[in-house]
């Protein structure tokens, strides 16, 4: 279905036009009762010259009280169109056409507007305001407040803040993740009438989206994993990737909505943690990596540092080692450099031999 766009602003002409009928109406219908009395008494006496008079005075009062019974019906007609708002018309069932320019219209009083998604609220923007519904309060034994929701469809930028999800990685471990989507209506009559409720919609693709990609990467580096699909081993990983991995749902997200007339402009990860279940025993596995990586490189250091020792002493013939005193400097060398505690000295007054 094309969009078709009005673009004719003939709200504050018609509004003054009714009002001015209004105003002419009520002088008119009083006039034409006054002839129409007149004119019976003048039947009464029996005089029929003023037949011509008294049918003239029936028409101006039907026509002034079928107007001030239902002239309100062309107001109905008057509609109101902010900066980055689009609203879509029926008659009778029939698309009629869009309003999305900002200005006071003037449309055909039959008209309904149209907007599955008007009364659903999501964790975004744009829905925990309360500016677009008029809330009456009715107070009696209790305090009730009855919402009526604006057909109007936003065309502003708006930020879907999803749930999060638990899910499992491609190595089978639990994940959470949350997401932030960016996004905006670009075309309201897809929205309106391609699916049901664009809001829902959009949600329900951001879950399936996260999980589609997610399921490819694992949480850290692991070896032998192909995140890119051409066979090849790579580094992906959703804590070292996330810039990569939210591009991938983003493209991912928008291939589902193109037909809800929705733009995505921006896709962020909000949230990223191992399940509950898993987390202490991923910490722990984490922080043994860390230590085995820190003492390797101690190691590395510690064994440089023995190394320059034996040569530095070599080379000034300091003092002469054999095989087995080198291997008790080395151990003890290295005791020193790698031990957690600092090392208790002890001085040997006696001979080497």
């Amino acid at each position: 279905m094309n969009e078709k766009i009005i673009t004719k602003k003939k709200g504050m002409l018609v509004m003054i036009l009714c009002i001015l009928a209004y105003i002419v109406a009520i002088p008119v219908l009083i006039i034409g009762i006054n002839m129409s009395a007149i004119m019976y008494m003048s039947y009464v006496l029996g005089s029929i010259s003023f037949i011509a008079m008294r049918a003239l005075s029936i028409v101006l009062i039907i026509a002034s009280a079928l107007w001030l019974a239902l002239g309100w019906i062309f107001f109905l007609g008057l509609k109101v169109i902010k900066p980055q708002e689009a609203l879509v018309l029926t008659l009778f069932g029939k698309y009629y056409g869009t309003l999305r320019e900002d200005g006071f219209y003037w449309v055909n009083p039959f008209c309904s507007a149209v907007n599955p998604a008007a009364g659903t609220k999501l964790n975004q923007s744009g829905d925990v305001s309360s500016e677009s519904a008029l809330e009456l309060a009715v107070k009696g034994s209790g305090t009730q407040s009855v919402q009526f929701a604006s057909k109007k469809i936003s065309l502003k930028v708006m930020t879907l803040n999803n749930s999060r999800q638990k899910i499992n990685d491609c190595l089978g471990n639990p994940i959470e993740i949350g997401i932030a989507v960016m996004w905006r209506v670009i075309d309201p009559v897809k929205a309106v009438f391609n699916v049901d409720n664009y809001k829902e919609y959009l949600s329900l693709q951001c879950d399936s989206a996260v999980r589609n990609i997610v399921r490819i990467y694992p949480y850290d580096i692991a070896p032998g994993v192909d995140t890119t699909g051409d066979g090849v081993a790579d580094e992906g990983s959703l804590r070292g990737s996330s810039e990569l991995v939210a591009k991938r749902i983003k493209d991912e997200i928008q291939s589902k909505v193109a037909e809800a007339g929705i733009e995505v402009i921006e896709a962020r990860i909000t949230y990223l943690a191992y399940a509950p279940e898993i987390a202490a025993v991923m910490l722990q596995r984490q922080q043994a990596s860390a230590i085995i990586d820190a003492r390797k490189m101690i190691v590395d250091g510690a064994v440089g540092m023995v190394e320059m020792a034996l040569e530095r002493l070599a080379e000034n013939d300091t003092v002469q080692l054999d095989e087995e005193r080198k291997a008790a400097m080395v151990s003890n060398l290295l005791v020193v450099l790698c031990g957690n505690k600092d090392a208790q000295p002890i001085v040997n007054s006696g001979s080497l031999y």
